[in-house]
């Protein structure tokens, strides 16, 4: 989907079950794992006519700037099926739209739009849950962190001579940064951690070595009134972890 709204990129994923006619599941609307909105589905499909009607009807989970106002949608779609025996040939397309053309405030406008969904079997999508650079490199930690401010900022910088190397950042496997190269300028991020979120594994892939081996960078974490100073170093085995753990501030101990 194009960007829409408070997204710069624009990403959506159904969970869908079909009982008899009856659909029931979940739409995840999605810019990376820090802005996202999750909405019950409920609708009907038609195999006559292998159209399909859906409608939001609910928030179950958001992470979202303060001025992002959630639109509820409606769908209109049609099924479709290639030639071909791969689940991946099967496709859902069509437009959607929001009653009145608002959002949930009822008055900041909810442009409709297009939408092209390909299917993917619970097999397919566990394995993309995880990037190659994840799934075959070990995670080695350097740092477990103890942190009671809820919001943690994250700066990253190349580590000495700038030579050219590229980083990846996932935040509990889920991608934040995609191939970014290391300047004296920082890449930064936050995560929030709290009594939800109370443990967040924060991952350094090294996309390449550099022209100085390995993959080197200096990590520069902000949480309240603490800050940490790291070294970090990736390479063709191993990435950088280092973990967030949520401490109580009155108990001092961590909260799972």
């Amino acid at each position: 989907m194009a960007p829409s709204g408070c997204f710069p990129v624009y990403n959506l994923q159904f969970d869908l079950q079909v009982t008899d006619s009856v659909i029931r599941g979940t739409a995840w609307h999605f810019s990376d794992s820090f802005n996202y909105v999750k909405q019950n589905l409920v609708g009907v499909y038609r195999a006559d006519s292998q159209t399909i009607a859906l409608r939001e009807t609910g928030i179950i989970g958001q992470q979202l700037k303060p001025d992002c106002i959630p639109c509820s949608k409606n769908y209109q779609l049609t099924y479709h099926k290639a030639s071909g025996t791969k689940t991946t040939d099967e496709q859902i397309r069509g437009v959607w739209f929001t009653t009145g053309g608002v959002a949930q405030d009822g008055k900041t406008s909810c442009d409709p739009g297009t939408v092209v969904l390909n299917r993917l079997t619970k097999q397919d999508s566990e394995r993309t849950d995880r990037s190659p650079t994840l799934r075959n490199k070990t995670n080695a930690l350097f740092k477990e962190i103890m942190v009671d401010s809820g919001l943690v900022v994250i700066d990253l910088f190349d580590n000495g001579q700038i030579d050219g190397d590229t980083i990846s950042v996932y935040v509990n496997e889920k991608p934040v940064v995609f191939r970014q190269m290391l300047k004296t300028q920082a890449v930064s991020l936050s995560v929030l951690v709290d009594r939800q979120k109370s443990v967040q594994d924060v991952v350094m892939v090294g996309e390449n070595l550099g022209t100085i081996p390995p993959n080197t960078a200096l990590m520069i974490v902000t949480a309240g009134k603490e800050r940490y100073q790291l070294y970090l170093k990736a390479d063709e085995k191993q990435n950088a972890l280092v973990r967030f753990i949520y401490r109580d501030k009155q108990s001092g101990s961590p909260k799972n």
